[in-house]
């Protein structure tokens, strides 16, 4: 139920934005594209002819940070990594339902600052959950 509010809400604010637009408002940027392609096309072009062409075995063997290789670089490690990666956007994202909330809150009223409320208490239990299971535990 509250996500359809939310829905609601993003569309009205969408809708507000109502403008005119014609196929001449879109020139600025087709051309802007065209030119960074055109760039990015000339400059790998540009590079691939005037580089040099002298191959070593310094050039080819892996650097990392100015340490020498050791063991495979394929080598598994924890899923601790992807699932704070995956949580730190999973509670970032809520900004962006927050933000369009606070330019609009005093038309909203009260039942703005309870849907708000709503919205944060539900994603407080699911912080809650995240630290009951111990995803967030190191050890």
């Amino acid at each position: 139920m509250y996500s359809c509010h939310l829905f609601i809400f993003l569309l009205k604010i969408f809708i507000r934005m109502e403008t005119k637009s014609i196929p001449v408002d879109f020139l600025p940027i087709i051309f802007q594209i065209i030119v960074a392609l055109g760039f990015v096309v000339v400059t790998l072009v540009a590079t691939h002819f005037l580089g040099p062409k002298r191959k070593t075995s310094d050039k080819l063997s892996t650097f990392e940070a100015g340490i020498k290789t050791v063991g495979n670089a394929r080598q598994p490690f924890s899923i601790k990594y992807f699932l704070v990666a995956i949580l730190f956007v999973l509670f970032d994202v809520e900004v962006i339902f927050m933000y369009p909330w606070a330019v609009n809150f005093r038309e909203l009223g009260w039942s703005g600052i309870i849907e708000m409320f709503i919205f944060m208490a539900t994603l407080l239990l699911g912080f809650i959950y995240v630290i009951k299971k111990k995803v967030l535990d190191w050890n």
